[in-house]
């Protein structure tokens, strides 16, 4: 049985992360344009992530889980497996804790965040697919000894990733209800676990894109379960596959997963640009994305947080989904 990070092991993390982490801010978003999508008497808080070291919520799990390691095996250096986000993250925590980092990225990555990876010091591995990565990640750790550190699965990663949920308690106080984004689940298990430790009666709501229905699937057949194919532009939650722990949790503590698609996650980034001044990559929007589709009548009237996760995207691409967007809103498309 996997067993839930506890407050105080949580709130030990917190400290241990010290200022390799920003506290970051939490939101209420007013707006007639939303209180007219959402209804005015439903409250919106938004935990600003987006703002944190690297740009995504990612450092919390990586520092975790490397501040964990031996000596040795920080020497030794460490691995990672990423389209971007968690390989940026783990080259930003091997920066701070000297050791070395070898990320794997598939050669479909962004530019954008391969460049990120390399500010931070890190060398690139470019491959053909994600099996690939996989497959050279391994041969990495065999041969040079690194330590692996996985994206979003084991049991530091979700204690990285519970200091979030905790902080989000203690600036919030009382939420009716919790929205987190699920690629492979590591910040919807450790947010869950923290909020469900420190408020029993909110409610969690994981969402997916439409296109990478990992952990839908998986709650579907009642264990952790791989998908034929990832189809999204919310590429960082396009994990192929969920994982026992993690599918554990967020099967405990998540009340039901909903899906958007990428129209609707791109409306909810033009939504967040134009109402309330935020450029964030796909990820960043599905909760908004959720929120204002499938969970609206349903939250309606109560007081909901969403996670806003990241904001690594560059600049053309941004600039296309906002423009695509924006298009459908006008009747274009």
């Amino acid at each position: 049985m996997v067993v839930s990070p506890t407050i105080d092991d949580i709130t030990a993390m917190r400290a241990r992360l010290g200022d390799r982490i920003i506290e970051t801010p939490v939101h209420r978003w007013r707006s007639a344009e939303l209180a007219g999508i959402v209804g005015p008497e439903t409250e919106v808080l938004l935990k600003l992530e987006l703002f944190q070291y690297t740009g995504t919520f990612k450092p919390r799990g990586a520092l975790s889980v490397m501040m964990n390691l031996p000596p040795e095996a920080i020497a030794r250096g460490v691995t990672a497996v990423s389209a971007g986000n968690h390989a940026i993250a783990v080259a930003y925590a091997a920066q701070l804790l000297g050791a070395s980092a070898k990320v794997v990225m598939p050669k479909t990555a962004s530019p954008f965040r391969i460049e990120r990876c390399r500010q931070y010091g890190a060398e690139v591995v470019l491959v053909d697919t994600i099996a690939a990565a996989f497959d050279a990640v391994r041969a990495i750790e065999d041969s040079e000894g690194r330590s692996f550190v996985h994206p979003f699965e084991g049991p530091f990663t979700v204690l990285g990733s519970a200091t979030l949920g905790l902080e989000l308690c203690r600036q919030a106080g009382e939420l009716d209800a919790v929205i987190v984004a699920i690629g492979g689940g590591g910040l919807c298990a450790g947010v869950s676990s923290a909020i469900k430790a420190l408020r029993p009666d909110c409610r969690i709501f994981g969402v997916e894109p439409v296109g990478a229905p990992s952990m839908s699937k998986s709650f579907a057949a009642g264990e952790p379960v791989a998908i034929d194919r990832v189809d999204t532009i919310a590429d960082s939650l396009g994990a192929p596959h969920a994982m026992p722990g993690t599918f554990e949790l967020c099967r405990r503590h998540v009340e039901r997963i909903v899906l958007v698609d990428d129209d609707q996650i791109r409306q909810g980034m033009h939504l967040m640009f134009r109402d309330a001044k935020l450029a964030v990559e796909p990820a960043g929007a599905a909760a908004t994305a959720a929120l204002t589709g499938p969970l609206r009548e349903e939250l309606r009237g109560k007081r909901v947080a969403l996670i806003v996760c990241g904001s690594n995207i560059d600049a053309a691409t941004y600039a296309r989904y906002i423009g695509a967007a924006e298009q459908a809103r006008l009747g274009g498309g």
